[in-house]
């Protein structure tokens, strides 16, 4: 009867599975949110990356032109091949101008032009005509202002990019908290 009885023995009780149970519970609890803030995380460090990628871009054209993208015209008579089409200024002639004197060559008055010769031999400073989208709104709009704010905040919620001409801030543009910790850190004056 010694065999039976150890064959018997041998399986789990149901109280041993139920604490294995609340075992795995427990972890997955815990583990679970920390996936969820590792998510939020890379958002605002694909932020940051992307804000001191555009910044750099921006200072550098300051730099060689003694004046922000976007400020001054993109269209250029010289140009041989396609010149850029924005007049410069706050709004949507701005944000083409910006587009174009970031994305294509430039003379030193912020003309535009596709071909690289003696009289275009600044930049591309960015590989792309269209900003990559803000991580954390997804949304890869540009607003362009010429008010001159050093501590300009963002427009509204879930919007996509903030820059001003006079004084060459770029910051996201999105008055939402990702990290809950407060306006106060808000991450678009970073």
């Amino acid at each position: 009867m010694q065999p039976i009885r150890n064959a018997i023995q041998k399986g789990f009780t149901l109280v041993e599975l139920l604490i294995v149970v609340i075992i795995l519970a427990l972890l997955a609890a815990i583990v679970v949110p920390q996936f969820a803030s590792s998510t939020d995380d890379a958002k605002l460090a694909s932020l940051d990356t992307t804000l001191g990628n555009v910044r750099s871009s921006i200072d550098l054209y300051f730099q060689q032109h003694g004046e922000y993208p976007g400020a001054l015209t993109a269209v250029d008579a010289a140009c041989a091949d396609t010149t850029g089409t924005g007049t410069g200024g706050a709004g949507a002639q701005g944000v083409q101008a910006f587009a174009d004197q970031m994305s294509l060559y430039t003379d030193a008055d912020g003309g535009a032009c596709s071909v690289k010769d003696a009289n275009f031999k600044f930049g591309p400073y960015l590989k792309k005509a269209t900003l990559p989208a803000n991580p954390i709104t997804t949304v890869a709009t540009l607003e362009v202002i010429n008010t001159g704010d050093l501590v300009m905040a963002g427009s509204g919620a879930n919007l996509g990019w903030k820059y001003d001409i006079v004084v060459g801030k770029f910051i996201a543009n999105d008055t939402t908290d990702p990290d809950g910790a407060g306006p106060e850190v808000s991450y678009d004056q970073r």
